[in-house]
């Protein structure tokens, strides 16, 4: 019985073995050369590396997907994507519920774990309205691209607009674009209809299932909404429209009204963790690329495609800072009172995040010889899930490369998963004497 237990795995590590196991599938596949268009073997490495980035719905790339990869290549990253994107588990219970497989308490549990759901009861049910959704809206995202992108492409104008569909709805930033002549969506920088659609699909993405589920039971009501709801809906509207601004003002000021208007509110929703691009990212300035950096690391929300520290982590921490500031004993977030344990965790994931960022930036300027703000930019990009790059990617060498597929694998995973799975929780909680430290 001692055994069973022992070697159990719990919901957490369930999750990273589910990522790890789709990863490698993933780039044993694309090493084979039916998958690139030279018919030629793709190194390890490098697939590994496509791998974790589609998997970990990043987008950074050692090769153009559009030149180097084949349509049975494309296709490859696609699935890995829109699996990556749901998350494993999601995936493999909503196979195991269609196929009318019984679901248990721990793959509940493990369920629970994967959407961030507040509790087990319903989660089953969650999956089910979760799939359908998401197809129906990458759907749509398809349809309503399609009159562009047959216009200017042809036939194929199909294949891009379910491709840039799925890639964005799954915060993704994968792109099809090199045969075009284009680096990701510079060609369609001016273009309202490519704009919104693909701003719209990481947008909903990027907020999570349960915000779904809000909206679609209390519609306008907003009052009715749940706490996270409501605190994701907030900050996701004041991290788009306050970066946009200063966009505008400061960064795009040599292109026409609209097109300043488009390229800023754009440049503001990607970079929270979609990774598609419609300027050239590296004519920013360096504040705007410091905030690029910030909003990279703060990543979607909780229960959705995106990654990062996620909006309400930074929420919590916001409204930590503010209570310490006003002399409050508790956290209080929209008139409610937020447990100690949330913002411990809160606490932890940002200090997860912003040491293995900065450290691993720091490692890899090192290692390459390149500009820590260059690094740093990639690093952060990398454990945001986010794929935007200052162009070095593709000239990493092969240890850069292992650090920003640890980075990617950590960020989509999720920093309470990789931190439960992999530290043993405690079973008794000593009652240590009680002792002042001066911060401060």
């Amino acid at each position: 019985m001692n055994n069973t237990n022992k070697f159990k795995l719990s919901p957490f590590q369930l999750i990273l073995l589910g990522f790890a196991l789709l990863i490698l599938l993933g780039s044993l596949i694309l090493m084979l050369p039916i998958s690139s268009k030279d018919r030629s073997w793709t190194s390890f490495i490098d697939s590994l590396f496509t791998s974790t980035s589609a998997v970990c719905v990043t987008g950074l790339v050692v090769f153009d997907t559009a030149t180097h990869w084949s349509i049975f290549g494309q296709i490859i990253i696609l699935i890995l994507i829109q699996i990556g994107g749901l998350g494993v588990v999601v995936v493999a219970m909503s196979l195991a519920i269609f196929t009318g497989k019984k679901i248990g308490l721990l793959e509940r549990d493990t369920i629970k774990e994967a959407i961030s759901a507040p509790d087990i009861g319903g989660v089953v049910k969650m999956v089910k309205k979760i799939v359908k959704y998401v197809f129906i809206i990458e759907g749509i995202g398809t349809v309503l691209m399609l009159p562009v992108l047959i216009r200017d492409l042809g036939a194929k104008g199909i294949w891009f607009a379910i491709f840039h569909s799925i890639s964005a709805f799954c915060n993704a930033g994968f792109d099809i674009m090199g045969s075009t002549g284009y680096s990701s969506l510079t060609g369609y920088s001016a273009s309202i209809i490519i704009n919104i659609v693909i701003m719209s699909l990481i947008i909903i993405g990027g907020i999570g299932f349960f915000v779904w589920n809000d909206i679609e039971k209390f519609k306008w009501r907003f009052s009715r909404y749940r706490l996270q709801s409501k605190v994701v809906i907030i900050f996701t509207l004041i991290l788009i429209f306050a970066p946009a601004i200063y966009f505008f003002i400061c960064e795009f000021g040599d292109r026409a009204l609209g097109e300043r208007i488009l390229v800023s509110l754009f440049q503001s929703v990607t970079t929270r963790t979609a990774g598609f691009n419609t300027v050239d990212l590296q004519a920013m300035t360096h504040f705007g690329a410091a905030l690029m950096i910030g909003l990279m690391l703060i990543g979607g929300s909780s229960g959705s495609t995106a990654g990062g520290m996620k909006t309400t982590t930074f929420a919590v921490l916001f409204f930590s800072t503010v209570s310490v500031f006003r002399r409050k004993k508790e956290t209080i977030v929209l008139k409610r009172r937020i447990d100690d344990s949330i913002v411990r965790n809160a606490s932890a994931i940002f200090i997860m995040y912003l040491t293995l960022f900065l450290l691993s930036g720091a490692l890899i300027s090192a290692i390459e010889g390149l500009k820590l703000s260059t690094c740093l930019f990639e690093t952060a990009s990398a454990i945001g899930t986010v794929g935007l790059s200052l162009g070095i990617t593709s000239t990493l060498s092969v240890p850069s490369k292992l650090i920003i597929i640890f980075l990617m694998y950590v960020g989509r995973a999720g920093g309470l998963t990789f931190i439960y799975a992999t530290f043993k929780s405690a079973r008794i909680q000593a009652n240590y004497p009680l002792e002042k430290i001066m911060v401060g």
